[in-house]
């Protein structure tokens, strides 16, 4: 446990790291999809959504994924102190579902085949929002 604190702190920084991405791609998107006949436009954007993705994103995502799991490994215990961590555990399972659906959005970006809506991406946009907002209720306050 003498590292459980460094660990936690790696954490935090992955995630902030991860959110950032989850954050900024969808804006990405909106972009993309309300310029899809600005060509020049699109080659540069396309560039930029896939570094944010796989050079930000990716490694982001397995940290926070493995610190998690060390953390909990670690400390198994929190599953008794309430039901907080459950909730924030299925948060931040759908916060990974989002991550593989902008995967989804990037590569039908990248073959030019994306239909979806500037406004789509707008309100698709929030998801990650709300759902931090509910991990970081959980995690701090834990009201469960």
């Amino acid at each position: 446990m003498e590292y459980y604190l460094w660990i936690k702190a790696f954490h935090i920084m992955s995630i902030i790291s991860w959110m950032a991405m989850l954050f900024y791609l969808p804006r990405l998107f909106v972009y993309h999809a309300e310029h899809r006949s600005n060509a020049g436009f699109v080659e540069v954007v396309k560039i930029q959504e896939h570094k944010l993705y796989y050079f930000i994103g990716v490694p982001a995502f397995w940290a926070s994924v493995i610190s998690g799991g060390i953390m909990i490994w670690l400390n198994p215990a929190m599953f008794k102190s309430g039901m907080w961590l459950h909730i924030k555990l299925t948060a931040a399972l759908l916060l990974i579902l989002y991550h593989f659906s902008l995967r989804y959005f990037l590569k039908q970006f990248a073959q030019d085949t994306c239909q979806k809506s500037g406004k789509f991406f707008r309100i698709y946009n929030e998801v990650p929002t709300i759902l931090m907002i509910i991990i970081v209720i959980m995690a701090v306050v834990k009201p469960i």
